[in-house]
């Protein structure tokens, strides 16, 4: 299933307080860019997920947000340095984005 304009509208909102955003459409998802560091992806079933590194993975994880893993069959689990947003961030433009920028300062 590939991400619709409506998913696409979404995290734009979502994200328009991080400052110039790019995107670019990839595996059915999209990734969103601020001066080109990937900083957040849309998956094409809808979830929004921020990059996490260094001093932002505990922050991630006190706020209970979900690290993304994937699992091949027959592999191992592996993690991607994403984790899903709170559910009651997608109706919080101003929180995602502070959170999106405190993220970027980590990348």
């Amino acid at each position: 299933m590939a991400i619709t304009d409506e998913q696409i509208a979404h995290a734009l909102e979502l994200f328009a307080g991080v400052g110039p955003l790019s995107t670019r459409k990839m595996f059915g998802g999209l990734g969103i860019y601020t001066e080109g560091k990937i900083f957040a992806v849309v998956m094409s079933d809808g979830a929004v997920r921020l990059k996490g590194m260094g001093d932002m993975i505990p922050r991630y994880e006190a706020l209970g947000m979900e690290h993304w893993t994937y699992q091949r069959p027959g592999q191992k689990s592996s993690a991607m340095p994403y984790w899903t947003i709170l559910d009651t961030m997608q109706d919080d433009p101003e929180a995602t984005s502070a959170l999106a920028r405190e993220a970027i300062s980590h990348l």
